[in-house]
């Protein structure tokens, strides 16, 4: 069974940082995708960015491209999220989430079987 379990969120002023880590257990093989959704208040989830645990596959949402990167450490099955430069319009709760292989509906909340409890990250001065 597939577990994942985040942390790292919390409050950071306009123009921050935080990063966020994921940690992964359950994973069958390469071939897993592993990845972060967001929900803002009052709106639906969000696809932030996805890769894929084996390697070759990388996507970022627009709105975050220059300024989160996705990345993971196999040895410590861990994922991460590195925000710069945050904005008031990046708060939300943001999901680590995973499935088996990957898929062309990457960026929809619908593609993705497994997910973390969420972890708040509230971007205000």
């Amino acid at each position: 069974q597939v577990q994942l379990v985040e942390s790292g969120g919390g409050l950071v002023q306009p123009g921050g940082s935080l990063r966020l880590s994921c940690e992964v257990s359950g994973l069958s093989g390469s071939d897993y995708v592993v990845g972060w959704f967001r929900q803002p208040p009052g709106k639906e989830r969000q696809f932030v960015a996805a890769v894929r645990w084996g390697g070759g596959r990388q996507r970022l949402a627009d709105s975050v491209s220059g300024r989160f990167t996705i990345s993971k450490d196999t040895s410590k099955n861990t994922l991460f999220l590195q925000m710069n430069n945050l904005e008031s319009e990046d708060t939300a709760v943001y999901y680590c989430v995973a499935r088996a292989r990957w898929h062309i509906y990457y960026y929809l909340d619908s593609s993705y079987d497994y997910w973390g409890q969420g972890t708040q990250v509230t971007v205000s001065s």
